[in-house]
């Protein structure tokens, strides 16, 4: 199954406040006939989702240019979409996420603290 314009997020709902990581790969244009040339077609950045509280990876188009921000930098992905890639495999189906966005940029609004259940109100 393949979704047409993927899965639209709320990101702070979903995420939370997210911080850069570093780079995890570069993906490369390949050739007519399959052969990797030198050109970058995207990046895939790792990012720490306080929300989910684990790592997410996200893909950004090569155009975007490189992300070099400082470690823990808190930053905002610009048009983020979560898709699927379903592969049959006999009477198997793998499916993998996948998430992209057009770009990748440091955070300019305030972030809001996290809210944590109170433990105290006991009914």
């Amino acid at each position: 199954m393949r979704l047409a314009e993927g899965i639209v997020i709320d990101l702070e709902e979903t995420f939370g406040v997210l911080k850069f990581s570093g780079q995890r790969r570069e993906r490369f244009v390949q050739d007519e006939d399959g052969n990797r040339t030198d050109d970058v077609k995207e990046r895939t950045y790792d990012l720490k989702s306080m929300k989910q509280g684990m790592m997410i990876q996200v893909s950004i188009p090569a155009e975007a240019g490189v992300k070099d921000f400082k470690y823990n930098q808190i930053v905002t992905l610009v048009d983020p979409v979560i898709d699927t890639v379903a592969n049959a495999n006999f009477n198997r189906v793998e499916t993998s996420w996948y998430m992209k966005a057009k770009n990748l940029v440091i955070a300019t609004t305030p972030v809001k603290p996290q809210e944590k259940p109170n433990n105290n109100d006991k009914k």
